[in-house]
């Protein structure tokens, strides 16, 4: 078992289920991603290239992706920013605030930003 995957079974409940739900979506949507442990925390890379990662924070689980600055506006209302220049996120208090459609037309949308910068230049 990898680091990644240690770490999202030692969460207490109902972190651990949220975590895990998201591991399943991802590779479900995304299945080349590898599930590395970075800065941490679990995080997803596709070809050495990082898509997102799944932290537990206060009370609720961020799932932030780091190509957040080129996803279309018709996410806004998902997503959050809360004092950060770039990364945007999806915040989950239980396995039923996650909204599966959701979750995956982003993912199918960040695998096509994979390629570009952190930044959006204009």
């Amino acid at each position: 078992m990898n680091p990644a995957e240690e770490h999202i079974l030692k969460q207490i409940e109902p972190y651990k289920s949220i975590m895990m739900h998201v591991q399943v979506l991802m590779k479900h949507v995304l299945p080349a991603a590898d599930l590395l442990y970075k800065w941490r925390m679990p995080c997803f890379y596709i070809a050495k290239r990082p898509i997102c990662y799944i932290h537990q924070s206060k009370d609720y689980v961020d799932v932030g992706f780091w190509h957040s600055a080129h996803l279309t506006e018709k996410w806004d209302a998902y997503l959050i920013t809360e004092k950060r220049k770039v990364v945007k996120s999806l915040r989950y208090k239980s396995v039923d605030d996650i909204n599966d459609a959701v979750f995956i037309s982003i993912l199918k949308e960040i695998e096509g930003l994979k390629e570009k910068g952190f930044y959006k230049r204009n």
